[in-house]
């Protein structure tokens, strides 16, 4: 049986500016963005190659979370330096690359203080 981790809400006060930020400055592909109801809104977004989705909400009480208490979610590139520059060049404030015995992380906020880290795991330290 497989399990596939394929959304995570992400706790923001303000959808568009949340939506602007990964869409435009981080990138991340619009899946969608619909009202179900009067009350309820979901926008759904996906970093470009990644079989796992972001969701923004408001209206869900199930999904409720103080914005910006996520912290640390992972985007695996296949090279840190130019996935990093391609943030900066799109304006997003990105930490310095970080190595930790070869593997490589930098770390970015959404503008709620939500936490992203780019890490990059070289090839010899997969399937071990």
């Amino acid at each position: 049986m497989d399990f596939k981790l394929e959304l995570v809400p992400v706790p923001v006060t303000d959808v568009d500016r949340a939506k602007q930020f990964y869409q435009e400055q981080a990138g991340f592909h619009l899946d969608h963005d619909v009202l179900p109801s009067a009350t309820v809104r979901v926008v759904q977004l996906t970093p470009i190659g990644s079989a796992c989705s972001i969701v923004l909400t408001t209206g869900l009480s199930g999904m409720a979370m103080a914005p910006g208490v996520l912290r640390g979610l992972h985007l695996v590139v296949e090279d840190i330096d130019q996935a990093r520059q391609e943030l900066v060049n799109r304006g997003v404030a990105v930490g310095e690359v970080s190595d930790m015995g070869g593997i490589k992380y930098a770390s970015f906020s959404d503008p709620d203080g939500n936490t992203w880290t780019l890490q990059y795991i070289p090839a010899h330290y997969r399937n071990r």
